[in-house]
């Protein structure tokens, strides 16, 4: 596969990852049991795999290591990581209305961190550009 089709299905899975998060998100906020469907529990991870699995092959194929030789590459794990966990706090963790709003609102601000990390290739993100 080339390198362009697959950073081309990774950036598909970046936004439909997001589109994803905030239909949750907004479904969660204001009561956690609407995003509990079954599809939008499997969805996101089946998609979240594949956006993971091109990310690496994209890393192999550029010879970039995260905490090694790729600072926005680090940038961006490091990123997902809170992300991750934000996330999961505005859509099931979050006791109440308030944190799962604060909590969705700063999962969208990492991703768009991470985006401008990957972007202007610096940790600086968006402040790099």
């Amino acid at each position: 596969m080339s390198y362009l089709a697959v950073k081309h299905a990774h950036m598909l899975f970046v936004m439909l990852s997001l589109t994803l998060f905030m239909l949750r998100a907004w479904l969660a906020v204001p009561s956690p049991a609407r995003s509990q469907h079954k599809v939008l529990k499997i969805v996101p991870h089946i998609n979240d795999t594949l956006l993971i699995g091109c990310g690496i092959w994209l890393a192999i194929q550029i010879h970039q290591v995260p905490f090694g030789n790729s600072p926005w590459l680090t940038a961006k794990v490091i990123g997902l990581l809170l992300y991750i966990v934000v996330g999961t706090i505005a859509i099931k963790r979050g006791k109440t209305r308030a944190q799962r709003l604060a909590a969705a609102l700063t999962a969208i601000g990492l991703f768009a961190y991470i985006y401008g990390a990957a972007i202007s290739k610096s940790p600086l993100s968006w402040l790099a550009l």
